[in-house]
């Protein structure tokens, strides 16, 4: 009996980015990042209730 070989894909590697939002207009900004091929990982309260900061994530080309 032969052993398998190991899987062997290489991981993604990923850029990161935090990015201010403000209440009113959280669908447009997303949408431009969005469309740069970056992905919504979370959003967080900002230092004021008119404020949220988005983390947003995308693989590394290469």
């Amino acid at each position: 009996m032969t052993a398998a070989a190991p899987y062997t894909e290489a991981m993604t590697k990923w850029e990161y980015v935090t990015v201010p939002l403000l209440v009113h207009a959280t669908k447009q900004i997303l949408d431009n990042w969005g469309q740069d091929g970056w992905e919504l990982v979370q959003v967080v309260p900002g230092l004021n209730p008119e404020n949220l900061v988005a983390y947003l994530k995308r693989p590394i080309a290469g």
